[in-house]
């Protein structure tokens, strides 16, 4: 099958996001035919005049819809696309110059109906940015899950950095309504029908993350409320890694506590494990401002998902209500 890619992307009040990618896009280093499909999704601050700025150059398409979340947009980008193998990004992604190319090459030698790639931080990005990447992505914390791990068996695709096929879209019915979480929920179904996903290492992001702390905080606590409904829909994928954080939480406590009583080895590991952080922090970024801002960010992540999914796990098992009337936030209406 000749593949015609046409890449998927939603935005959301956000025009200096989608200026920065389309540039990206027209530095690409491709023989290959593409598309851009942007779907506005009920933005006040549109981006349509930077989508006109570069339509002499680069095929673009661009619609206009209400608001009804990243996956619903995803979906309807998907329905008016003209290619056959759609690659949905986020907004706040840049492109290396060779992304398509090793995409293209990677499907010609072995061809899946869903991929995904990696991301990481551009040397441009601010400290914060740098620190939460490394807390996203370091095999030292969960983030190793999202793109660094070249052994899994089965790859769940993340949806800034994400390939499907027409055939699949068109199986799957595409994205449902939960977010976040929407993009493992695809990949299960896709799993479940039949399909096969997997990483394409060399097809990575610049994931530019538009966030703070507090945000950050918000994010990671959605993504551990999401995992125990997942599990619920789909508990053939429980796994026991995603209590990791949570527990995490509790013997850092613990270990706090036990000092009162002069028992001072379950501190001393948690600082050791900080200190790896540190060092692996350091040797990636060559920073210490950031290596330090890393420690930060791992913490926030640990409990920001650990406590997320610890009460949706107790509010789940302990409640009748569907995950939809107990989670409204989490949920959009088509």
């Amino acid at each position: 099958m000749k593949l015609h890619f046409s890449f998927i992307i939603p935005v959301y009040n956000r025009p200096n996001e989608i200026e920065e990618l389309l540039l990206s896009f027209s530095k690409l280093e491709t023989a290959v035919d593409y598309e851009i499909v942007i779907v506005e999704d009920g933005s006040s601050i549109t981006a349509k005049d930077v989508v006109k700025k570069y339509s002499d150059t680069l095929d673009i398409s661009y619609y206009f819809k209400p608001n009804s979340g990243p996956g619903d947009s995803r979906n309807y980008g998907m329905q008016k696309a003209k290619g056959n193998y759609f690659i949905i990004l986020d907004s706040d992604c840049l492109l290396p110059k060779d992304y398509l190319t090793q995409v293209e090459n990677s499907l010609k030698q072995d061809f899946v109906d869903c991929f995904g790639g990696p991301d990481g931080a551009h040397q441009s990005f601010t400290n914060l940015q740098k620190a939460i990447d490394f807390s996203m992505t370091s095999l030292l914390t969960t983030g190793g899950i999202r793109g660094n791990k070249k052994s899994l068996d089965k790859f769940q695709p993340r949806s800034f950095n994400m390939g499907l096929s027409k055939q699949a879209f068109k199986a799957t019915n595409g994205f449902g309504n939960i977010h976040p979480g929407e993009d493992p929920d695809l990949s299960i179904r896709l799993w479940n029908l039949g399909y096969r996903t997997k990483l394409i290492p060399e097809a990575y992001v610049f994931h530019k993350r538009r966030i703070s702390w507090s945000k950050f905080y918000k994010q990671v606590n959605k993504f551990g409320s999401v995992r125990p409904i997942l599990n619920k829909w789909h508990p053939q994928t429980k796994k026991i890694t995603y209590w990791f954080p949570t527990v995490f939480c509790f013997s850092v406590l613990i270990a706090l506590i036990l000092t009162m009583f002069n028992f001072y080895w379950p501190i001393y590991m948690v600082i050791g494990y900080f200190i790896m952080i540190f060092i692996s922090a350091l040797a990636k970024t060559k920073s210490i401002i950031i290596a330090v801002q890393s420690i930060l960010a791992v913490c926030i992540q640990f409990l920001g998902y650990g406590y997320g999914f610890f009460k949706s796990t107790i509010m789940l098992t302990l409640k009748k209500e569907t995950p939809e009337q107990l989670f409204p936030h989490l949920f959009f209406k088509n």
